[in-house]
């Protein structure tokens, strides 16, 4: 395995490879940047077919958390962690401690949080070997649950979306087709019910979707049809790569904006769905009420603070739409360039500052 010519390598600053075997312990810490701040990232804990399968991984998601953080306007560079494991049969105390240590050898350059696999009941058990970690309820610390404040940001930048692509200022009457119905998709469909958007929902729990349709009378669609329905909105809160050479062409919705990470299954669809006239919210941008949250969390935000951060969502999104439109770029590529400029104007400051 040759690190630096992998695919998916993009200087990133730090790739560390840890392996314990008596707690049976096997991860790996990518650093893509810290420019803008100690880099920070869920640990995923996942059964990847191998070391290769799992490079690959952490490093899209950590060079993916460079991008969401900067677009965030937040203090922090971009990591990931991934432990090699099925999270169901080989969590252990021992071996979430290990990883903590793992944790602590980088000295704060990556702070810890939550993503697949990891559940809130591990996170005080990492936090006993380390200190670098956030995105859990801690006493004395505003909330760690990141879901509602996702689920608001996604809602302010669908709003954003629907009044640039539809011209309206309210969710009032237009039809959003919902894909996943977890923390985020569940609350993205109460905000929308309760400003009387009329909804259709789809989800492989369904319990969940039972529970849609009590409480906001939506109609239901199948796992496979939701992405193709007729709506304005199609709101993409469950798995990446929805948006790809099978779906794009049989969209029916005008505007594209959901929580679900990397929802382009290649990034140049971005510019197909342009070339169709849908209005793609990018994912990274959409979705960082949660990093939100764990930043507060790192720098003692206030509710309040994180909640101003987070409703500036639909501000940024609304900057990337006019740019998009002035540059005739897809909404991705702009994404990305502005997050670029973030993180090179950062760059710049403390090289003059020195």
């Amino acid at each position: 395995m040759d690190v630096f010519n992998a695919p998916d390598f993009d200087a990133h600053e730090v790739v560390a490879f840890f392996h314990d075997k008596k707690a049976g312990l096997k991860c790996i810490i990518a650093v893509h940047s810290t420019a803008l701040g100690p880099a920070c990232g869920g640990t995923r804990v996942y059964p990847y077919a191998g070391a290769d399968a799992a490079l690959t991984d952490v490093l899209r998601l950590s060079r993916g958390m460079t991008y969401k953080n900067a677009i965030a306007d937040l203090p922090l560079g971009g990591g990931k962690a991934v432990i090699i494991g099925d999270p169901a049969r080989d969590k252990s105390e021992a071996r979430l401690l290990a990883y903590a240590e793992a944790v602590n050898t980088l000295g704060g350059r990556y702070i810890t949080a939550m993503d697949v696999g990891i559940k809130p009941a591990d996170m005080p058990v990492i936090a006993r070997g380390t200190k670098y970690i956030a995105g859990y309820d801690q006493p004395g610390k505003t909330g760690g649950d990141s879901g509602p404040t996702t689920a608001l940001g996604v809602f302010v930048g669908l709003k954003a979306a629907a009044k640039h692509r539809l011209g309206v200022d309210t969710a009032k009457g237009l039809t959003v087709a919902i894909q996943g119905l977890g923390k985020v998709g569940m609350g993205v469909a109460k905000r929308l019910h309760e400003e009387e958007a009329k909804l259709i929902v789809a989800d492989v729990n369904e319990d969940l979707v039972r529970r849609a349709v009590d409480a906001f009378g939506a109609r239901v669609a199948s796992p496979d049809d939701i992405l193709t329905v007729e709506c304005d909105v199609l709101s993409p809160n469950a798995m990446g790569a929805i948006l790809n050479e099978n779906t794009i062409p049989r969209l029916l919705a005008r505007v594209v904006a959901g929580g679900a990470n990397n929802q382009l299954a290649r990034d140049e669809q971005g510019a197909i769905l342009a070339e169709r006239g849908i209005l793609y919210a990018p994912d990274y941008a959409i979705n960082g009420g949660g990093i939100i949250r764990v930043a507060g969390q790192i720098f003692g935000w206030d509710d309040k603070e994180i909640e101003r951060r987070t409703l500036a969502i639909a501000d940024t999104l609304a900057v990337i739409f006019r740019r998009a439109d002035d540059e005739k770029k897809p909404t991705n590529v702009v994404a990305d360039a502005m997050a670029e400029e973030r993180i090179a104007g950062k760059r710049n400051t403390t090289r003059v500052a020195k």
